[in-house]
């Protein structure tokens, strides 16, 4: 039966060894956008229209992974891996994967059942782990809302009882946003009735089973405000102790937060709007961005375990709202060091500038993968995963430890995360590349820095030493970003040469 393509791939690996929520605290993930990556012939001149598929393959990631590896990251995110609907339609194909026709094959476009399985066991060769994206809101079809055709779909969802009405989304009322379908027109995503137990055992059987066959370590739930809270809670007892990241897109924390108390994690869309709002421009307000993390802080369960990102595949890259390197910079290492995983999309560390969907989702192999210091973010990105790996590595505490702002004003903001000896003090600033100098001093009882203490700036290499109070002088040079660790515990990390 074609619902059971699943069970026969069991042959090719064992039972998953999922990450506890706990430990995914530790990683740092790398979002891949699987048709954008890298091509099986790893050719870097080929072209990419971004409205249709390119070509990147499981096999082509696989290929380089050293490359993701190498700038300190441990897991990677892949797109959703199941079958799409196969057609090109006035808005483009399923290349992204979240137009999911059947749920139980692959789509083939990335590469064979096979293939992800050599993905799967290639990461945990590095030491390195997969999460997926999975969709339990809809299935999708090349047609208008009023020509979807249920029994064209195939098992399991072939019956139209299966679906709720076609309606557009009223997105003040919740009812209608977990009833009413996204998409539009030219393809239908059917919302299924995920408040039916029925559909809530289709689904668990099929993320149990997908968990195993492929040795999936986490998950990413799109579209997670679009379904009922007794299916979230149903798809994360089916997988008991995984690590859910749920895609919820509100900027509220009084709308997100209570979300944690169904799945254990969230991607943390109100720090991202804070974040974008600080820095993208001379003119935002870094006192805004600090009463936001305290407002999440104090309403989310535990937001050491959400998703901190500055860029994904659904939003305008930071660079197609400012051009400042001094912003972007600051931008990015604030939402690295923050509570929570960090997770970097594709092509942010090779400073990709596009805005809307799809102009978001370009091709890497563009960049020819280049690693220069000069052009890209990576070796930024690299010293960054490395402080945060080294601090985690130095204090177990470090990482439930949630970070505060111990400044702010409206053009600086300066956060402390650890405890004392193994602190990790960021100063971020909005001033901007072509800002003057400025001078601060930063006062020992929130540092947590003790007098004549050497402490070194990670990013720019230079070390300083407070005074006989502890405290210390901070110089803000060309609005760029400053990452302060005590010297005498950044020694064997080898960063900085220490």
């Amino acid at each position: 039966m074609r619902y059971t393509t699943l069970s026969t791939l069991a042959s090719f690996s064992g039972l998953a060894s999922a990450l506890t929520p706990a430990q995914w605290r530790t990683q740092s993930i790398y979002q891949v956008m699987t048709d954008r990556f890298a091509r099986t012939d790893g050719s870097t001149s080929a072209s990419c229209d971004v409205n249709n598929y390119c070509g990147g393959t499981y096999q082509g990631l696989i290929n380089k992974l050293s490359y993701i590896q190498n700038m300190g990251f441990t897991a990677i995110w892949i797109s959703p891996i199941v079958e799409n609907i196969p057609q090109s339609t006035a808005d483009g194909s399923g290349y992204h994967g979240y137009w999911a026709q059947n749920i139980y094959n692959v789509n083939t476009n990335f590469g064979s059942a096979s293939d992800l399985v050599a993905l799967s066991n290639a990461l945990h060769n590095k030491g390195m782990y997969l999460m997926v994206d999975i969709v339990t809101n809809h299935i999708a079809q090349a047609s208008s809302r009023a020509n979807f055709n249920a029994s064209a779909v195939g098992a399991p969802f072939s019956n139209a009882s299966m679906y709720h009405t076609p309606c557009d989304i009223d997105y003040s009322n919740q009812t209608s946003i977990e009833q009413c379908w996204q998409g539009s027109n030219n393809v239908a995503l059917a919302d299924l009735r995920t408040e039916d137990t029925n559909i809530q055992s289709l689904f668990n059987a099929w993320l149990s089973q997908l968990v195993s066959n492929y040795t999936i370590d986490g998950l990413r739930i799109d579209s997670a405000k679009h379904v009922t809270p007794s299916s979230l809670s149903a798809l994360q007892s089916s997988v008991n102790g995984m690590h859910f990241l749920g895609e919820v897109y509100s900027g509220d924390p009084s709308y997100l937060c209570p979300y944690q108390n169904t799945i254990t994690g969230l991607m943390n869309y109100p720090q991202f709007f804070y974040t974008t709002q600080a820095f993208q421009s001379t003119s935002g307000n870094t006192s805004t961005l600090a009463t936001g993390i305290n407002t999440m802080k104090s309403t989310c369960k535990d937001v050491t375990l959400m998703g901190s990102f500055l860029e994904n595949h659904d939003n305008p890259r930071l660079p197609a709202l400012t051009s400042d390197q001094s912003l972007i910079r600051n931008a990015v290492a604030f939402s690295m060091l923050q509570d929570g995983i960090p997770i970097v999309y594709q092509g942010q560390e090779q400073k990709f500038y596009g805005g809307s969907v799809p102009y978001n989702r370009e091709a890497l192999w563009s960049s020819s993968y280049s690693t220069s210091s000069s052009t890209t973010l990576y070796p930024f990105l690299t010293t960054l995963n490395k402080i945060r790996s080294w601090a985690i590595k130095k204090d177990t505490a470090y990482i439930t430890y949630n970070a505060w702002p111990i400044y702010t004003d409206a053009q600086t903001i300066i956060m402390r995360k650890g405890n004392a000896n193994a602190q990790v003090i960021g100063v971020f600033t909005n001033r901007g590349a072509s800002a003057k100098t400025a001078t601060m001093t930063l006062g020992a009882t929130n540092s947590g820095l003790g007098k004549y203490q050497s402490v070194m700036d990670v990013v720019a290499c230079k070390s300083f030493t407070t005074d006989s109070k502890g405290n210390l002088g901070v110089t803000i040079t060309s609005g760029l970003p400053q990452v302060f660790y005590p010297t005498s515990t950044l020694k064997g990390s080898g960063i900085c040469s220490q």
